[in-house]
């Protein structure tokens, strides 16, 4: 997804170092001392992260993640094949000269940590230390008012019809409670559980209401949002399920976090990752591959590129895969060569970014792919596509944009080995499509690009049916994480992240970073109509004040509040929540798109309940807010693809009226 990288960015930050530190193990034998870590960044590393360039994240903000996932991704994750001749104990040298901790290799997979038995293991400073609630937890029980899964129905509309507050209430809603942690997930809630991973390899389930943790099971190298579902195969009742890093599906049980099963690695490529959330219907579970190849082609060295995208149907009861689909149809065949004489292939790209939606009705499950890597064609990137639930036969694809052929570090004064030629404007979808039943009883699917454009088809064909443009689209959207939709309307937000970025290096007498802009910036929240596609209401967003008191900003002027609305809404009756880059968290009214309420998650810190000081807020991305019970979840801080206001650390918000 090129700048972007979706969730993937959860291990993004070691692609360009990995690329630094790969040439080193190319060169001379290290002496028999041991290595120092600071010496091979300075000399390897610095040049890229001190200050940040292009995609590679701060020095700061590798400072803040845990030295065994740094180590982990080096040694078996994504970034592996750039590692490639680095000793374990070079590796560990980087990582504990990055973190100014203990290195370690990746977790052993511990039980779960109950309640009444011991607080869990001290994590990194900065981080805290468990809450752990002082009785033993209640039954896992519905409640009417639950947000089981990233897109809440099969349809994904991210819509709560019972949300436990009115749109009246909503201005009155207060900071209940804050919980700090690196890198996590948007939160699920079943009764008064809530669920969520994040990029410490610690899943928990804390108490929803007052945020004490009622079970915590480690090592779990997870970004994707925990699916709760009510099913047999759990001791308990209740089983949940989560995508690795490592490309594997475990299913806990969600009463008392012990694992019923994991699943084999899905995907052998080690560029490849799970960022969209697997998702349950009946007995099956689907999976979505996404890759990190596009960064890894930044290396001349690389010889890019053979990831393809791919949707995974599993046994529900067992873990075992039923089926595998790539999304890219054309066979991986040899290319050009580069310069160097590395043999090129291709065709290649089309990850899968978000969850999937189910149409059961139809017997459909239908993904949304990211762009292509190579020149080599194919017409399974930038594309919707209809997969049969009970083969995985891909029953029609959509295209939207061709030859959107696309890897990270290249652009018109930059020609890598490995840049297509010519460069896609990297217009995927991050996106996953909603399922819309109109007032006729018809139906279409929805899908947002980051190109700003939205479409909607026939889910039973793929035939479009209308599009429309909410946004001018960049690199970084566009449409970005995703849309919501009640029974009336559909919601979109749009960032035009480059365009913004590019509008302060303008103020600055500077030229754009992508070339000649696609048009003025437009970010804001927008309402459409579902059937036609009609513009009903816009609002821009607001140009405000921030305080990105841990800013790891690749922008252009750091520092900068940046206004783009990239996180996915989320929606009650009558209300619209969405969040932007600058920290602030809006409620508009669903008719109008006037604002009701807003609050900045950067006007202050936070004393976190697992007693982090000073816990600062940041920007809100990724798939945004949870709503259910009366309570509204949404995390602050996201260090995603743009490093725009992230602090490396985020921090779970729990909002309730009057802070009830």
């Amino acid at each position: 997804m090129g700048w972007r990288s979706g969730f993937a960015a959860a291990t993004a930050f070691v692609v360009v170092l990995a690329a630094a530190v790969a040439s080193h193990a190319q060169g001379a034998a290290q002496s028999a001392a041991a290595p120092n870590g600071e010496a091979l960044f300075n000399t390897r590393c610095k040049a890229c992260h001190d200050p940040a360039q292009g995609r590679a994240p701060a020095r700061n903000a590798l400072a803040v993640l845990p030295p065994g996932q740094i180590v982990e991704v080096l040694t078996s994750g994504v970034m592996a094949p750039m590692a490639a001749g680095l000793s374990a104990d070079e590796k560990q040298a980087i990582a504990t000269y990055l973190t100014a901790a203990p290195a370690a290799g990746p977790d052993a997979h511990p039980a779960p940590v109950a309640a009444a038995s011991r607080r869990g293991p001290a994590l990194p400073a900065n981080v805290g230390v468990d809450p752990l609630c002082q009785t033993a937890p209640p039954p896992i029980r519905e409640s009417g008012s639950d947000w089981g899964s990233v897109g809440l129905d099969a349809g994904s509309r991210r819509f709560q019809p019972h949300p436990g507050l009115t749109k009246a209430e909503v201005p009155r809603l207060k900071l209940k409670w804050a919980f700090s942690m690196p890198g996590g997930a948007m939160p699920t809630v079943m009764g008064d559980w809530l669920f969520t991973t994040n990029r410490n390899g610690k899943f928990y389930a804390l108490d929803a209401k007052a945020g004490c943790v009622r079970w915590v099971t480690e090592g779990v190298g997870s970004r994707t949002t925990p699916m709760i579902v009510k099913t047999p195969i759990s001791p308990s009742g209740w089983a949940t399920f989560v995508g690795e890093r490592n490309r594997t599906v475990r299913a806990f049980d969600a009463q008392t976090g012990k694992e019923i099963w994991r699943s084999a690695p899905l995907e052998a490529n080690p560029v490849a990752g799970i960022t969209g959330t697997p998702v349950v219907s009946g007995g099956q579970l689907f999976v979505p591959m996404s890759s990190g190849e596009e960064g890894a082609a930044m290396q001349a060295s690389y010889p890019c590129c053979s990831f393809r995208g791919s949707l995974s149907g599993l046994d529900l009861k067992t873990g075992q895969v039923q089926w595998k689909t790539y999304v890219i149809a054309e066979p991986l065949h040899p290319t050009t060569k580069t310069p160097a004489g590395v043999q090129l292939q291709g065709p290649a790209g089309a990850a899968i970014w978000s969850a999937p939606t189910v149409d059961a009705k139809r017997g459909l499950v239908y993904v949304a792919t990211g762009d292509s890597y190579t020149d080599a064609p194919t017409k399974g990137d930038d594309a919707i596509v209809a997969l049969e639930m009970a083969t995985g036969k891909i029953r029609w694809s959509h295209q939207v944009t061709e030859r959107d052929n696309f890897v990270m570090g290249c652009n018109e004064a930059q020609r890598r080995a490995n840049c297509p030629t010519p460069v896609g404007p990297d217009y995927d979808f991050g996106a996953s499509p909603i399922l819309f039943r109109l007032p006729s009883g018809k139906e279409v699917l929805l899908s947002g690009q980051k190109s700003g454009t939205v479409y909607g088809m026939d889910p039973a064909s793929g035939r479009l049916i209308w599009s429309a443009k909410v946004g001018s689209g960049s690199a970084l959207g566009g449409i970005e994480w995703g849309m919501a939709a009640d029974d009336k309307r559909l919601y979109v937000a749009n960032a035009d992240l480059v365009l913004l970025f590019d509008e302060a290096l303008k103020a600055q007498g500077k030229g754009p970073l992508e070339g000649e802009p696609a048009g003025p910036a437009r970010p804001g929240l927008s309402a459409l109509d579902p059937a036609t596609g009609k513009l009903l209401w816009t609002t821009p967003a607001p140009e405000a004040a921030c305080h990105y008191a841990g800013d790891q900003s690749r922008s252009p002027v750091p520092g900068l509040c940046i206004r783009a609305q990239s996180a996915a809404p989320s929606v009650i009756p009558g209300v619209v929540f969405s969040g932007t880059l600058d920290g602030w968290f809006r409620a508009y009214d669903a008719a109008t798109g006037q604002i009701l309420w807003a609050s900045s998650t950067t006007a202050q810190t936070y004393d976190t309940l697992n007693q982090v000081k000073a816990q600062p807020g940041g920007s809100i991305d990724g798939l945004g807010a949870a709503v259910a019970n009366g309570m509204v979840y949404v995390m602050s801080g996201f260090n995603g693809a743009s490093r725009t206001g992230g602090n490396g650390v985020n921090v779970l918000l729990a909002y309730s009226v009057d802070g009830r």
